[in-house]
């Protein structure tokens, strides 16, 4: 499995924290990249008080991340971008827990990188075209020691295991001091 890197230094195994950002459930999972080996770190759901106002839920999504980085020590952060949709207060909505998704990890001085769904699809499974459910039957056959994970946090690993697969041809959306 070309595109498969260890740390910067090679240090030892890479980190890599993949975010499906959304407001009502943010994904997470971290994966440890060594050669072509693929290890699970952690994984989990980040979901906010759906009664809390709009800004303490952001404030939560992000402070949550923070926590994540902080507890599991990525290398690297890999975001899902947006998939648009038809309703435009809705697409706003997502558009703002994805910038916690982006801006926790950068904060962190992690490289932040974004992948497209048919690009993490295609990286787990095989086609771009994958559902949700053979997304998750991937996820359990690549990381084994993952148990039993919910369709937010499988495609939290996903984006992980993309990126793992072609960090080193995409360009980063950059690294903060």
């Amino acid at each position: 499995m070309a595109g498969f890197h260890s740390a910067p230094g090679g240090s030892g195994p890479l980190r890599v924290l993949g975010l499906d950002p959304g407001l009502r459930r943010t994904g997470w999972g971290v994966i440890a990249v060594d050669g072509a080996r693929l290890v699970h770190v952690a994984h989990g759901v980040i979901a906010p008080d759906t009664e809390a106002a709009f800004a303490d839920r952001l404030l939560h999504l992000f402070e949550a991340i923070c926590e994540v980085i902080a507890l599991h020590a990525p290398d690297e952060a890999a975001v899902e971008e947006t998939f648009m949709n038809n309703n435009a207060q809705s697409a706003l909505k997502l558009g703002h827990a994805r910038a916690c998704a982006l801006l926790a990890p950068a904060r962190a001085g992690l490289t932040v990188a974004e992948y497209g769904n048919s690009v993490i699809k295609k990286a787990v499974v095989g086609t771009g075209a994958a559902d949700k459910g053979q997304v998750g039957f991937m996820i359990a056959r690549l990381l084994p020691t993952a148990g039993k994970t919910t369709a937010d946090a499988a495609d939290a690993l996903a984006v992980a295991i993309a990126h793992a697969h072609v960090r080193g041809s995409r360009k980063p959306l950059g690294r903060v001091a």
